[in-house]
This record gives structure tokens, sequence and C-alpha cells, in this order.
């Protein structure tokens, strides 16, 4: 099951998008300042869902354009430049829970519960709304919600999945179990 939140394409065609590059490659800021205002959004997003929290990902997407500005030498002419700054905000996201030492916290199936416990909609509150599901994305404890992120959206394998989060294979489909479970929880109300 792969969720589609957000539009990861930009809305160019792939020639215009190609063109872009290659400008920004060249050193054209203004090129590149457009790669960054159609990107942006679903970077954002994707290191909000990776994080849990507002001001780290826009830290983390901060981060993830200097770096793609940097590395832009680097990237494949033939290669999907969407693709290619994803990878470089699943990795700088991480890098953010690490060194906080929060991906590597003990956590419990009571982390999960309580997760679903603290988003359970308010009385009125519609459910099943995208923002709903967003809200209980952001709840769930970070190694739940990085496997979940991975596999479910971005479309990851649990084997590069336990190999970026340094796990078991079976510690990521036990977390995303946990996790899909949690948000079944919450959507039912």
């Amino acid at each position: 099951m792969v969720l589609a939140l957000v539009p990861t394409e930009a809305h160019l065609d792939p020639a215009e998008m190609a063109a872009l590059v290659r400008r920004a490659r060249m050193g054209e800021t203004t090129a590149y300042e457009r790669l960054y205002r159609l990107h942006v959004p679903p970077v954002y997003a994707l290191c909000l869902r990776l994080c849990g929290d507002p001001g780290r990902a826009k830290e983390c997407a901060q981060e993830v354009f200097v770096l793609a500005w940097q590395r832009l030498g680097s990237l494949q002419i033939d290669a999907a430049f969407a693709g290619w700054l994803r990878r470089i905000a699943v990795n700088v996201s991480l890098m953010a829970l690490r060194s906080r030492g929060r991906l590597w916290s003990r956590e419990s199936g009571s982390d999960v519960l309580d997760a679903v416990a603290a988003v359970t909609p308010r009385q009125g509150e519609p459910v099943g709304l995208r923002l709903d599901l967003e809200r209980a994305i952001a709840r769930l404890p970070d190694r739940a919600r990085s496997v979940l992120v991975l596999h479910d959206i971005e479309g990851y394998s649990h084997e590069e999945i336990a190999a970026e989060l340094e796990i078991a294979t079976g510690t990521s489909k036990a977390h995303l179990h946990r996790a899909r479970c949690s948000l079944r929880e919450v959507l039912r109300g």
C-alpha cells in the first residue's frame, strides 16, 4: 500500500524539468530558485512526516536544498531531480532524528497506543480527511513513523529501510505493522 498524500513531481513536463536542471547545474541561480519553488512543498512535507515537528522539518528542508545546490554536479543528467531530492530529504531528516538520539530511544507497544490516544479526533471534528491522516502520522513514535513514511509513502523496501535505520528487517516490518494498526484505530474514530 503506497499512500499518495502530496504530489511528489513538479508540474513541468520532463523536457522542461531536464532543461531547468541543466541550467541549474551550470550555476544559473534563477533556474535553481525555480526548482526550489517547485519542489519545496513536497520536500517540506516529507521532512515533516519523518521528523514529526514543523520547526525541525523546516530546518531539514532548508538543509536539503543547500546540499542539493552543493551536490548538483553529482546528479546524473538523466536522473529524476525529484527522486534525487527526496533521497537527500530522507537522509537529512533521518540524520536530524539520529543526532537528537530520538530514533534510538526504546519504544514499546504502549508508545504506539499512547500515540493513538493523542490523536483521537475531538468532538465534532470530521474524520477521514487528509489532515487527520497527516496528524495521526505526525503523532506516531519516531521509528514507527519513519518506517511507515519510508515504506508506504516513499516506496522503500523493508531491506532498504533496515539498512537506512540500522535495524533488522523484521523490526522494520513490526514497526510498520504497529504504525498501520495505530492509524486504522485513529481513523476509525
